[in-house]
């Protein structure tokens, strides 16, 4: 039953946020009759709704609920005034993504109005390996979970896509040590994503912030430390300095 809802809810997408029944049901690859069942029931809880028209489209009880996500939202919400400060200085976009499963999720993105890239929109996936926050994810994640991700199929969605386990292990070793990645065409081969880790407390991994931009336009010496200067801030909201105890202070 779950999966079927699932399946149901998960067949709404930028490209298809409302349909009706019958495609509904062939999207989510039910019969129309157990869709019709399940989504009279989701219905009923408000996480469908009917549009005028009489199409099926995500309800706001799914926001409400989706909304109580606190890790995910506490970084957002930490995030947004640093974000305006890199948005301020590239011009272009600034993202924010979370580890979810083996995916970068993202989950918030300002933009240029003069920019013409629709990608990393909120709500966004993209396999760890083929984008930059996606690899800064990686790299400050344990090793156990790297080898599990190194190990299983890598998808390639440019033709610069890392997929090569030995390539993406060099470059895991690079961003924990310079602090940031800069890999062209990975994700959309005519831009560069360039990402820092966003961190809590103790030196957990938390978000990973970027600036994407064209890459014959990129100026990474401008772009990354606009980056960590955000980055540190955000790191300072999420996981404040402890004040001394009593008995440090003297």
């Amino acid at each position: 039953m779950i999966s079927r809802v699932v399946r149901l809810l998960d067949s709404f997408d930028r490209d298809r946020p409302s349909m009706t029944l019958s495609s509904l049901a062939a999207q989510a690859g039910l019969p129309l009759s157990t869709a019709h069942r399940l989504v009279e029931e989701l219905m009923h809880y408000g996480l469908i709704r009917r549009t005028d028209s009489g199409e099926l489209r995500i309800g706001l009880r799914m926001w409400e609920i989706s909304a109580r996500s606190l890790a995910a939202m506490d970084v957002r919400e930490a995030a947004l005034p640093f974000m305006d400060d890199v948005l301020s200085a590239v011009h272009q976009h600034t993202t924010l993504a979370v580890l979810d499963g083996k995916s970068a999720l993202y989950v918030e993105r300002m933009s240029s109005p003069d920019s013409v890239l629709d990608a990393a929109r909120i709500t966004d996936r993209l396999p760890l390996n083929a984008c930059s926050s996606g690899l800064v994810l990686l790299a400050h994640s344990s090793p156990e979970f790297q080898e599990s991700f190194l190990s299983g199929p890598l998808t390639k969605v440019t033709d610069e896509t890392p997929t090569h386990p030995g390539f993406i292990r060099r470059q895991l070793a690079e961003i924990r040590q310079r602090g940031f990645v800069a890999l062209p065409g990975i994700g959309r081969s005519e831009w560069l994503g360039v990402a820092v880790p966003v961190f809590e407390a103790r030196r957990t991994v938390a978000a990973a912030l970027s600036a994407i931009v064209p890459r014959d336009q990129a100026e990474v010496r401008l772009i990354v430390p606009a980056l960590l200067t955000a980055s540190h801030g955000i790191s300072r909201t999420l996981a404040p300095a402890r004040r001394p105890t009593d008995s440090q202070e003297g």
